[in-house]
């Protein structure tokens, strides 16, 4: 068994959480198949320290005794089959319930973020952001009222928000139908907020700077989704765009909020 040596590898509360919320083995199914060659949690500890140190595929250190290639390929099936998606909305489930809310939330904080891409994301998916002056990709978030991750939109940074968020709300429609409600700045201004509300029977609310601000003011609601950048900012790899397809940077984005997640959840479960 490989010792437990970087920050990023799971505690045994970590994984506790983790291993039951993953597919069961394929050999384990009706269809049948080989049993896996290496060990669940070596491959989730492999992906988690990619995510936090921001390297590349092929430095993953030789301890995980895990080709990189394998870990690559699961990481993507994950991504593509929706297995980090179905982690995500569990472990946001029982921190809400911890702390006395409904599992699933009905009000929303939405924002982007734009940063720039590596020479590794193809021109089709880039672009520029004239309002930030960078060139690259732009993610499209949306929050709880606690600022825990709900869903996220990767696109070129020449998007449009009020364009991107059609795309979000309509897929926050399908995977979380209870939504009611959702804050944003007057970037999403316009007619979006007729289509929401008619298309979606979704309440857009803008929020404001107060008329006559100078300089930074915390604005209400506005705020947590600020923070909620901050926080998926810590994971090294979410620093920049590196990834040719979009969806593979929607997924580290999920890894690093489940990371931090687990962590809170793990915390909790250790308190008397």
């Amino acid at each position: 068994m490989r010792r437990r040596r970087y920050p990023s590898d799971t505690t045994l509360k970590e994984w506790a959480l983790l291993e039951q919320l993953l597919p069961p083995p394929a050999c384990q199914t009706p269809r049948g198949g080989r049993p896996e060659k290496h060990r669940r949690r070596d491959v989730v500890d492999a992906i988690r320290f990619l995510v936090d140190n921001g390297i590349k595929w092929r430095s993953i250190p030789h301890d995980y005794n895990i080709p990189w290639q394998t870990v690559y390929s699961i990481f993507a099936r994950w991504a593509r089959a929706g297995v980090i998606d179905h982690i995500l909305h569990q472990l946001r489930s029982r921190l809400r319930e911890h702390r006395g809310y409904c599992p699933h939330p009905v009000a929303i904080v939405v924002d982007s973020q734009t940063v720039r891409a590596a020479a590794t994301v193809s021109k089709a998916t880039r672009g520029y952001d004239p309002g930030k002056g960078t060139e690259g990709r732009k993610r499209h978030i949306a929050v709880d009222l606690g600022g825990l991750l709900v869903s996220v939109l990767v696109t070129a940074a020449s998007v449009q928000d009020r364009d991107a968020a059609r795309d979000l709300f309509s897929q926050l429609r399908q995977s979380q139908p209870q939504v009611t409600c959702a804050w944003a700045d007057t970037a999403y201004a316009g007619a979006l907020v007729g289509w929401a509300a008619d298309a979606l029977d979704l309440t857009l609310a803008i929020v404001t700077r107060p008329a006559g601000a100078v300089g930074f003011v915390l604005l209400p609601r506005r705020w947590v989704v600020e923070r909620s950048f901050s926080w998926l900012m810590h994971a090294r790899r979410t620093v920049r765009d590196y990834e040719r397809l979009p969806a593979h940077a929607e997924a580290h984005i999920a890894w690093a909020a489940v990371t931090l997640m687990t962590r809170r959840l793990a915390r909790l479960a250790a308190q008397p």
